[in-house]
């Protein structure tokens, strides 16, 4: 099932979480929707545990700022990363190859 709403996506990250991937990864990716959807995430990943939380974390290793109709489409692999990062429609903030693990640590989409 693909998720149709922004809640809906941070409300399975801990589902889809690979916790074999995170073996050693100590992580904050912190999200910024914007859109009807609008909102903060926080999702922590340490000692092979991923925690999500509404709002803001202090101190992010990484941000990613994107619509919610792009959000949506980035799980759903309809969007692709690279490209959304070079037109715009994504931009990332603090540790750039922290926001590249994204993709290994969940299986989204």
């Amino acid at each position: 099932m693909t998720p149709s709403t922004v809640q809906e996506v941070f409300d399975g990250m801990p589902g889809a979480f690979r916790a074999h991937k995170a073996e050693g990864v100590q992580m904050v990716f912190q999200f910024h929707i914007t859109g009807d959807e609008s909102g903060d995430w926080s999702v922590s990943i340490a000692d092979g545990q991923c925690a999500v939380n509404p709002g803001t974390h202090p101190d992010p290793t990484t941000t990613l700022t994107l619509s919610d109709k792009n959000w949506l489409k980035l799980v759903a692999g309809k969007l692709n990363p690279a490209m959304a990062l070079m037109t715009g429609k994504l931009k990332i903030g603090g540790d750039m190859m922290a926001a590249q693990r994204l993709g290994s640590l969940f299986k989204l989409g």
